[in-house]
């Protein structure tokens, strides 16, 4: 296979996964740790209007989400890409912190402490972990 298309392929493989993996902690947070009552999670509008009702472990739900689904998607594209592994791992982390500035915005009334904590320590540094592991033990 051309390295190129390889390299591509991994990215797809490691942002897929790493979505999943968000995806997965939050749906499992979620059922473990329900919303308060009248939480509608899927408006935006309804979040926002109860995130001061959000207990401190159910806020950080989120953050591992992050934190992990970066660090694993960061590891997958670093373990299967051909060249670049840190490179590729740390453009997930941005795609990712993209996507992080996006629900800061969309959630304005979050915690500064749990923006900050997200926004600093979940995605950028996680890439580069994922990355790193990742790319123990290749050439």
């Amino acid at each position: 296979m051309h390295p190129i298309l390889r390299n591509i392929l991994a990215f797809i493989a490691g942002m897929v996964v790493g979505g999943m993996v968000n995806m997965g902690i939050i749906i499992f947070g979620s059922n473990l740790l329900p919303p308060p009552p009248g939480v509608d999670v899927s408006d935006v509008a309804s979040i926002n209007a109860h995130i001061h009702e959000y207990s401190t472990i159910q806020i950080l739900v989120p953050f591992f989400a992050h934190a992990l689904g970066t660090l694993i998607g960061a590891f997958i594209v670093a373990r299967l890409a051909v060249s670049r592994q840190m490179i590729l791992a740390l453009v997930i982390g941005a795609f990712n912190l993209l996507g992080g500035i996006m629900a800061v915005r969309m959630i304005p009334d979050a915690p500064m402490w749990f923006n900050g904590l997200d926004l600093v320590v979940a995605y950028l540094p996680m890439a580069w972990l994922g990355g790193k592991l990742g790319m123990r033990g290749t050439a």
